[in-house]
């Protein structure tokens, strides 16, 4: 499959997660119910992880990486077509193997903390997808994919680190915290000892990264640079907000502990950081040229207000709020993408005069 392909499979698996999650938040909406218990696998494994394989492969150089999103994306096409979710379930297994191959390559080539960042997040994509096929509930297992994406973020953005002086102690601070997340991932998010594990390592990573990320520096620039570091420090307050979260709300004994905490993750954290990449990935990933414009605060202020929407009806049980949260992060999520879709066409245009 060609990328382009590959990032059109990500775009409606994106369409159909997004679909099922506002039936799951209380929107009455066709075909939604017979997919909604997919959501999750949906959004983890057949966006992110297929976007994050796309990312891994084009970095590499080689052609054989690409058989991890392809994968992902025909596991996505399983659990919709199939007969049963075993195909589908175990085919995403197989995306994540591919993908703890292609980062242990890198890692054996250029050994260091991040490329062992990476490794371990692909590791703990490959446990819970297993988990998964093998029947335990998300729930039960989720803690792993939460790794498998803050780890591939962390470990990215301590590369980019690497060029600021190192200060001491913050590889050691780096792996102290992962240790601590991995070990409340091992023990389940709905498990007490497990939330408190997972809530420590996060509010670690959270402050290693308020600490050690390049994006405290590069947000006193201006332009494209300060819009993506907006992106990365908005993300780690939600990462920090998570953990605190799992501390106070552990999901195992509190009606909306995990929605809270998983979702302080995986929108205010990851979707932020998709929001800051989207900028350099698309280049690279999909050979066009994205221009940086200030109206992609726009998108990003309204993804986290619906965080905060989202969080505050979950406190307070308000069904309705959780409803129209949900809507309020789709319009960010749409705004977004058409927001890159004006600034590409536009690039083109001015590229391409200039050029010819």
């Amino acid at each position: 499959m060609s990328k382009a392909a590959l990032f059109t499979c990500a775009a409606a698996t994106l369409a159909l997660g997004i679909w099922t999650g506002l039936w799951r938040m209380g929107w009455d909406l066709p075909r939604a119910e017979a997919f909604s218990d997919l959501h999750g696998p949906l959004m983890i494994l057949g966006v992110f992880g297929t976007l994050i394989g796309l990312e891994r492969a084009v970095a590499s150089g080689a052609r054989w990486p690409f058989v991890a999103p392809a994968l992902s994306s025909a596991a996505s096409l399983l659990l919709l077509i199939a007969p049963s979710r075993a195909p589908g379930a175990w085919a995403y297994v197989l995306a994540a193997a591919v993908t703890t191959l292609v980062a242990l390559v890198a890692m054996l080539r250029q050994p260091a903390v991040f490329t062992l960042a990476l490794e371990v997040g692909a590791v703990s994509l490959l446990t819970g997808s297993t988990l998964w096929a093998a029947g335990q509930p998300v729930p039960d297992l989720v803690g792993w994919w939460l790794a498998f994406l803050v780890l591939t973020i962390a470990g990215e953005r301590l590369e980019l680190s690497r060029l600021l002086p190192e200060r001491s102690g913050s590889r050691p601070l780096f792996l102290l915290a992962t240790g601590i997340f991995l070990a409340g991932a091992a023990s389940g998010l709905m498990d007490a000892t497990g939330s408190r594990l997972m809530g420590a390592g996060l509010l670690a990573l959270a402050a290693w990264l308020a600490r050690h990320d390049i994006a405290t520096r590069t947000v006193r620039g201006h332009g494209q640079p300060r819009f993506m570091a907006a992106c990365m420090l908005a993300g780690h307050v939600w990462l920090g907000t998570a953990g605190l979260l799992l501390l106070i709300f552990p999901p195992g004994s509190t009606a909306y502990g995990y929605d809270m905490a998983v979702h302080a993750v995986l929108l205010g954290f990851v979707l932020s950081m998709v929001f800051g990449h989207a900028l350099v990935i698309l280049p690279a990933v999909g050979g066009v040229r994205v221009r940086y414009a200030p109206v992609l605060y726009g998108p990003l202020t309204v993804l986290h207000a619906s965080v905060v929407f989202r969080l505050g009806a979950d406190l307070f049980g308000s069904e309705a709020g959780r409803r129209w949260s949900g809507i309020a992060t789709v319009i960010a999520i749409l705004s977004f993408a058409a927001s890159i879709a004006a600034l590409t066409s536009g690039a083109r245009r001015v590229f391409g005069r200039s050029e010819s």
